[in-house]
């Protein structure tokens, strides 16, 4: 290697996002030699989104990648998954050994191993624009910053993504999922015993529950110091009962999804109420005792295409699929996995993005296509005969626990 190669600068990416899809690709992007920049709209550090996330050993794989200390524990294993009936017994079991952690948790271990000067809050993308050589970004602060690479991971209402590709919109999947996180200690007996040690599912009517434990405050996986995250999926129809949900009380309307702070608490109450009269006892309790219970509309997202010059899409900007498949996260790192690979095996960018968006572009469709089968039964509508017959696939015990939250397998 000549004197003038060795000294060559990094080259230079700009990743828009700083949630968990950004941050797996900074720290990958920093790992493979580049110089690298995360911009997060959000001016204060991100809050934890209060929810929970299934691990698979391909995410375990990308945090290794990622340089992520994974030597104090992710979360809390559970070994068997249950369904329990509306009165509470256990209509239906099945050993499967996972490991649960919490969204918190993965952007801490991710966030720390990226370095603080390199992460940039408060920095909201307004345009860019590229050419043969570099991809040039202005930030609201009148900055121009140029690159290389630009990363967008800015998620489900991705800025770059609508400049890029306009059409492709998320759209409402029909239901809502009602989110929270309990403490393990404030439970009941019963609820310890019955519910706490597992992945447990119930299947009303048109809804599902799904539950499971994960550490707690400081990532404690001390009995008596973790929590219950549970997704309580509900149909809501959009232009009269969602409507009236995502509606604060001055009467504004949020669309895309309401602030938690901002649900009307006769909306919670009304949750409260159904809880107890649709879910087993120990499932309602755990509703009932969750302080910070908030819902998000369910959306379906597909690109027709990731790569765009120099500009690539990843994870939630790219591909959001309904939480079922429990791969959102893992998606979202397998993302940037590939992408780091593509942009080492390939020098020139624009080629590297292409071979990247040829190993994925397939893998997230058919993640969105496999998460649609899973929820078809709670939509509000069921409108063609393959969510009818979907609809009634994924309607069984069976069905449900053996391939929610499990990677799909393409057939």
């Amino acid at each position: 290697m000549s004197a003038a190669q060795s000294t060559k600068p990094a080259r230079k990416a700009l990743v828009i996002g700083g949630s968990l899809g950004g941050l797996f690709a900074g720290n990958l992007l920093l790992r493979a030699g580049w110089d690298v920049h995360i911009h997060e709209r959000v001016a204060d550090e991100l809050e934890s989104r209060g929810a929970g996330v299934v691990t698979h050993p391909e995410l375990m794989d990308v945090l290794s990648a990622a340089g992520v200390d994974l030597s104090d524990g992710i979360g809390v294993e559970v070994r068997e998954r249950i369904t329990l009936a509306r009165d509470g017994h256990v209509e239906s079991s099945r050993p499967l050994p996972q490991l649960l952690t919490a969204w918190g948790r993965l952007y801490q271990v991710l966030r720390r191993a990226f370095p603080s000067e390199r992460y940039h809050s408060g920095r909201q993308l307004v345009s860019f624009e590229q050419d043969a050589g570099a991809v040039r970004a202005t930030f609201a602060d009148g900055e121009v910053m140029s690159a290389d690479l630009l990363v967008a991971a800015d998620g489900l209402r991705s800025t770059v993504r609508q400049s890029l590709a306009p059409d492709a919109r998320p759209h409402y999947a029909g239901y809502v999922a009602w989110r929270g996180l309990v403490e393990e200690a404030s439970l009941s007996p019963r609820a310890l015993s019955e519910l706490f040690p597992y992945f447990a599912f119930g299947l009303p009517p048109r809804e599902q529950m799904i539950a499971y434990p994960v550490a707690g405050a400081g990532n404690s996986v001390e009995p008596g110091h973790r929590r219950y995250n549970f997704v309580w999926y509900r149909p809501a129809d959009r232009d009269t009962t969602l409507r009236e949900m995502l509606t604060d009380a001055t009467g504004k309307t949020w669309p895309d999804g309401i602030p938690p702070p901002l649900i009307r608490p006769e909306v919670l109450a009304e949750a409260r109420r159904a809880a107890h009269e649709v879910l087993a006892p120990q499932f309602a309790e755990v509703v009932e005792k969750t302080p910070n219970l908030f819902f998000q509309p369910i959306f379906d997202l597909e690109s027709p295409a990731i790569a765009f010059g120099r500009v690539a899409l990843l994870g939630d900007a790219a591909f959001v699929a309904r939480p079922h498949c429990g791969m959102g996260v893992t998606k979202a790192g397998s993302d940037a996995a590939a992408l780091v690979r593509a942009l080492e095996a390939a020098p020139d960018v624009p080629l590297a993005l292409k071979a990247y968006e040829a190993s994925r572009l397939h893998a997230g469709s058919f993640i969105v296509g496999h998460a649609r089968a899973l929820g078809a039964y709670m939509q509000a509508q069921i409108a063609t005969p393959a969510e009818r017959a979907m609809a009634e696939r994924y309607r069984s015990t069976e069905a449900v626990m053996r391939e929610t939250a499990v990677p799909p397998v393409p057939h």
